[in-house]
């Protein structure tokens, strides 16, 4: 039989976590943010389960087409627009609205052949300082952009950095709003912490959201909110089984580096997951994991293809019982790859988008859970 680690796509989920962005932002247009391979859970996979949003948001032509092979003919947004002129070609071609940031954008669109317009948002760099023009230069850019030919309907979108914090958006929304109030065109302000803190603001709200992590069922401002504040449900669960069962005197010790040492007769298992299946290597002991819907410490240093736990709390473990590394466990046990993340130093973006290619995925329809 193959090996038992597998991850599973909660199609249920996806369509909860978007019905509560919308619920966040009444009136507002949604786009269902899909970059990094839909944040490693697979693009074909979600599809499915995002298909009622109104647009999908993304990095690569690649991934657009596969949208459009998927016969999705809606909206579609490369949110850092166009890295070459000749990806203006497959704009037209594929009909995707695309984010302005630079002058060398408008040039490539000026020098542009295209029988249709192009709809692109104009990108405000509004303190984040990744892409987008100055506040000082954004008119200049939105009337270049407006003489164009090529250019059908500006709109306007910016980024905050700090949506998930206590230092808030008010300064960026200011600036973003200011300098947007007397020009006519759809705004887009709002990622995932924004939609959830903020968008209740109509201002902030805006005519389209951009919900990326939330989707997933990863709270953005995580451990101030976790996923369960915010009524989100993890669409990823990675699971496996107890494949190996060992006993330990005070003075044994467990993994490579010896990193681990028992004070006490212990009963640990070994669980078939390992850092070439994206599991970080540097999660330190006590990293939580569920074996059959326990939680139990993680001991000892992770290796390629497995990791050990205490089985101390879980006496009638056995060769085979369910292991949760995140996600939907057994008896409606649930361990938040938030968490998860925080005891590795890391945010539950990263762990999701580390999901190796070599770990089966399943997708289950909403019946399944």
């Amino acid at each position: 039989m193959p090996r038992p680690l597998q991850a599973l796509i909660h199609l249920d989920a996806l369509q909860h976590n978007l019905q509560r962005a919308r619920d966040c932002a009444p009136d507002a247009r949604v786009w269902a943010v899909v970059k990094a391979h839909a944040y490693g859970h697979g693009l074909q996979r979600v599809f499915e389960g995002l298909r009622s949003a109104d647009g999908f948001a993304l990095l690569d032509i690649a991934e657009a087409q596969r949208l459009r092979d998927l016969d999705w003919r809606g909206p579609i947004l490369l949110i850092e627009g166009v890295f070459d002129a000749r990806d203006l070609e497959w704009c037209s071609r594929l009909n995707l609205w695309h984010v302005v940031h630079c002058e060398e954008q408008i040039n490539w669109l000026a020098q542009h052949k295209s029988e249709w317009p192009h709809r692109v948002f104009l990108k405000m760099n509004t303190g984040m300082n990744r892409l987008g023009f100055t506040p000082q230069a954004f008119r200049n850019a939105w009337l270049r952009l407006s003489a164009l030919p090529q250019v059908d309907e500006v709109s306007f979108i910016t980024h905050f950095s700090d949506a998930d914090s206590p230092k808030g958006i008010s300064q960026q929304a200011e600036v973003f709003l200011t300098h947007t109030a007397d020009l006519s065109g759809e705004r887009s302000l709002c990622n995932s912490a924004a939609t959830l803190r903020h968008a209740h603001d109509p201002a902030i709200r805006g005519d389209w959201i951009r919900p990326g992590v939330m989707l997933y069922g990863a709270s953005p401002d995580y451990p101030e909110h976790d996923a369960t504040h915010w009524n989100l449900q993890p669409a990823m669960t990675l699971h496996s089984k107890l494949i190996g069962i060992q006993h330990l005197q005070a003075g044994d010790t467990v993994g490579y580096g010896s990193t681990f040492t028992a004070d006490r007769e212990m009963r640990i298992g070994v669980v078939a997951c390992g850092y070439a299946d994206g599991y970080p290597r540097h999660a330190p002991t006590g990293t939580p994991v569920l074996v059959d819907g326990v939680r139990v410490p993680l001991i000892g240093r992770v290796s390629m293809d497995m990791l050990a736990v205490d089985l101390s709390l879980v006496p009638q473990a056995h060769l085979g019982t369910e292991v949760t590394l995140w996600g939907r466990g057994p008896h409606h046990s649930l361990l938040s790859i938030d968490e998860v993340a925080q005891h590795c130093g890391t945010i539950g973006y990263e762990l999701m988008c580390a999901l190796s290619p070599r770990v089966p995925v399943e997708v289950l329809q909403p019946h399944q859970g």
